[in-house]
């Protein structure tokens, strides 16, 4: 995946506009206050509630970002 970093110090969540992380694995940005996971597709964020996935707490615990 070829996402430009630089890009997480101007992008925000659409929820609660807070900072955004890049989970590089499973190709998404994730806002660990709402717990969503926003797709990278084709190299470019999906920044839409809508497209958004839900995750658990765990799962934002998990994740090593």
């Amino acid at each position: 995946m070829a996402f430009d970093k630089n890009l997480l110090e101007i992008v925000a969540c659409p929820v609660c506009k807070g900072k955004l992380a890049l989970d590089k694995e499973h190709s998404r940005l994730i806002c660990k206050f709402d717990r969503l996971a926003y797709p990278i597709r084709e190299h470019i964020p999906v920044l839409l509630e809508v497209e958004a996935t839900r995750l658990s707490l765990d799962e934002v615990e998990a994740l090593s970002i």
